[in-house]
């Protein structure tokens, strides 16, 4: 029910129920412009598109919890998704309600994060997207649920993200990492060297995935955990994860001596921390010190020795097939956006390729 009618003070009252019998009323000017609503909002309810006025009050804050919880994440994921959303969206956004956050809101506060300010340092491009994009995944549900009628992260403008080509480690750095690490821990290094498995996924290997025989190894979960939490496990990264890898016998050298001064731990854990499991911040600990003596970014923590397995695979002829399924990528295009700088350069061959056809009929001396 719609209705409009011209007040005392020459204001024309434009007002309609919406289907939970809640009135909405709003003043124009002009009767056309009190029309011209009513007809906008007939219309959206036709569509489908109607929000009601008053659920988009609810502030951002109370909504993107209520979303986070609702979540299927891994608990390393949630306490992610939290700390993003407190640290950087909440001081800004957490207290508007959702209806009156703009788009130009939007763009300014993605520029904040970029430049810092006095009480916080710049965020990396990376990590602006990252932001951003929970903070849209808020948004979108929000109109899916009727709250607002558009998610004002549509159109924003983020920082450019350089992409740096990835420098693989030498074998002399693994081998002096491999030395200045604890005792319970050197296996590992060699096991992380000549299988490029991910950190979760190694720290969570148990000897039943291990099968001597057959010279390879099955990775189908890994160990995840959050801050001041016991790991527990969980499923691999992506589909593509789940995978076999041969075990060279430098590998399986270092685990059979591994196992003979080393017990596997609780459930059969190959690597553990005085046979406790292995946390990624207990890991970083052991890791730093040894790290920065054999010249490695302490920053790329076990990935160091995932690029330096792929770079070996690469140097030894392997395709990018290959080199996909042994790292467990979800596509060859993910393989080659990190790795396609390490591929050899063809342009010889495209020459002989060339000069093999035509070269045969040309009468072009080439000078040496």
């Amino acid at each position: 029910m719609a209705s409009i009618k011209k007040r005392e003070n020459g204001k024309w009252r434009a007002r309609y129920r919406d289907n939970n019998g809640r009135e909405h009323a709003k003043h124009f000017d002009r009767k056309t412009d009190a029309q011209r609503w009513l007809d906008e909002v007939a219309a959206s309810v036709v569509t489908g598109q109607y929000v009601d006025p008053n659920a988009g009050r609810m502030t951002f804050r109370a909504y993107a919890e209520q979303w986070r919880e609702a979540q299927v994440h891994r608990p390393s994921s949630q306490a992610h998704v939290e700390m993003m959303l407190r640290r950087h969206a909440y001081p800004t956004l957490g207290d508007r309600p959702l209806s009156a956050i703009l788009p130009s809101e939007v763009q300014a506060w993605v520029k904040r994060l970029c430049v810092g300010g006095a009480d916080r340092k710049p965020l990396a491009p990376s990590t602006v997207g990252v932001v951003h994009s929970i903070v849209s995944s808020v948004f979108k549900a929000a109109v899916r649920d009727r709250r607002i009628p558009a998610n004002p992260c549509e159109g924003t403008r983020l920082p450019k993200r350089e992409r740096t080509r990835v420098v693989p480690i030498t074998t002399d750095q693994v081998e002096a990492l491999t030395a200045a690490m604890p005792d319970e821990l050197r296996a590992l290094v060699t096991f992380a060297a000549g299988t490029g498995v991910r950190g979760g996924e190694l720290r969570g290997l148990t000897s039943d995935r291990v099968h001597f025989l057959k010279r390879e190894v099955t990775i189908d979960r890994q160990l995840v955990g959050v801050d001041g939490a016991t790991p527990v496990w969980g499923p691999p990264k992506t589909e593509a994860s789940y995978r076999t890898v041969p075990l060279p016998n430098v590998v399986l050298e270092a685990l059979q001596d591994h196992l003979a001064a080393h017990d596997a731990g609780p459930d059969g854990l190959l690597f553990t921390l005085g046979g406790l499991p292995i946390s990624r911040q207990a890991f970083g600990h052991q890791w730093r010190t040894p790290a920065r003596a054999a010249g490695i970014p302490v920053g790329q923590g076990l990935h160091a020795l995932r690029h330096y397995y792929a770079s070996l695979l690469i140097r030894h002829g392997e395709s990018v097939k290959t080199v996909q399924a042994r790292l467990g990528h979800a596509s060859a295009a993910e393989t080659l956006d990190t790795y396609s700088h390490l591929w050899p350069d063809s342009d010889d061959r495209t020459r002989d390729a060339v000069d093999a056809v035509l070269g045969a009929s040309s009468t072009l001396e080439v000078v040496r």
